[in-house]
């Protein structure tokens, strides 16, 4: 049995090291690196993106937000990080007078997204969510709503969204080199013996359909340019002692304009990591489609997608930063990340009623 980061780096290659200008808040020194704070200290903080934030070119460590006071002598001695960049969650609003902080990034379960960003939109700073967006398309609203209401930029942690090959797959959709598309296979899960106790709650926003399944549901979308229209979904597990409240395994079936089928598959109990798209006249894939390095794939005519090679959050947090620096519009503003959480509750609801739901 694998855990989700030990499967991520073992299916591709080890790493080797909102559309609206907000005048108000702009960065006008291009030669400046954004002070990042990074809320909430768990593996993703740790082991991914402080490291890539040693890495990026555009913006930089310089505060946190935790509630486990053990962790912040480990941090400081690591990153240098000063007494008066350090928060907890009841504090976290005094940010709003630190000038070295410019973005502060939610990176807590799903569940406590919606409260945190809210909290992080009204400090007046700069907002990265990590995805999951939030539990439900109205709690996506709510931080959308705040960050346009304190003139902020609201990027969506979306890294695969900033990955070269991914990005090919993308403009394959709209330049169709290969035809119409007719078919995809979109598919994101790992075999995890041991699972953050969290995301087995439901009120947290637990479930691989929300972990892994925006992972499918995202590329179903950007692999076609298009938006569902229904859906058809079943949900089951292999253990239902500790799968009580949330899904093990979601398979589900989109249905998009002009005949297109997604099947889409998550899971906590299955290692997948595939995206296929078949179309009138070939076909392309990525395989590993979602790890955090080496993503790769190929065309029917023989072209060979190279692994990017580089960090994938530090080419996601840089080009954010610079999205900031520059006024101009993030690659993934919060309305995307909405869309992925409206299309999981609507994925729910199939398999719980067994039904064809419209989108």
């Amino acid at each position: 049995m694998e855990n989700r980061r030990k499967f991520l780096k073992k299916s591709g290659i080890l790493l080797s090291a909102t559309l609206l200008p907000f005048p108000g808040c702009i960065v006008n020194n291009s030669e400046k690196k954004l002070g990042v704070a990074l809320v909430g200290l768990g593996y993703y903080s740790t082991d991914l993106l402080a490291p890539a934030l040693q890495l990026t070119d555009h913006c930089e460590l310089k505060g946190i937000v935790t509630g486990s006071p053990e962790k912040i002598p480990v941090w400081q001695k690591r990153y240098g990080i000063k007494d008066s960049n350090i928060y907890n969650y009841e504090n976290m609003h005094e940010i709003a007078n630190n000038d070295e902080i410019d973005v502060i990034y939610i990176v807590l379960p799903t569940g406590l997204h919606a409260v945190y960003a809210i909290k992080a939109a009204n400090t007046g700073k700069h907002v990265w969510c990590e995805k999951p967006m939030a539990r439900t398309a109205k709690e996506c609203q709510q931080i959308i709503d705040a960050c346009n209401k304190n003139k902020v930029k609201l990027s969506i942690g979306y890294r695969m969204q900033h990955e070269k090959n991914t990005q090919t797959i993308m403009k394959l959709a709209e330049t169709k080199p290969y035809g119409d598309i007719n078919r995809v296979i979109s598919e994101a899960g790992y075999n995890g013996g041991t699972i953050n106790p969290w995301k087995l709650k439901k009120e947290m926003g637990g479930g691989a359909i929300y972990d892994m399944g925006v992972y499918s549901i995202n590329a179903a979308r950007y692999s076609t340019g298009m938006e569902p229209i229904a859906v058809t979904a079943t949900q089951s597990t292999n253990r239902p002692e500790i799968f009580t409240e949330v899904d093990e395994t979601t398979s589900f079936q989109l249905e998009f304009p002009n005949g297109i089928i997604i099947d889409g598959k998550t899971s906590f109990g299955e290692n997948l990591n595939n995206l296929e798209v078949t179309a009138k006249e070939g076909w392309y894939y990525l395989r590993p489609m979602q790890s955090y390095s080496g993503v790769r794939g190929e065309t029917s005519d023989g072209k060979i997608l190279k692994p990017m090679g580089k960090n994938q959050q530090a080419v996601q947090m840089d080009d954010d930063a610079l999205a900031i620096i520059n006024n101009k519009p993030v690659l993934v503003p919060g309305e995307e990340g909405m869309k992925d959480i409206h299309i999981v509750q609507k994925i729910n609801e199939a398999a719980a009623k067994a039904e064809r739901i419209l989108i």
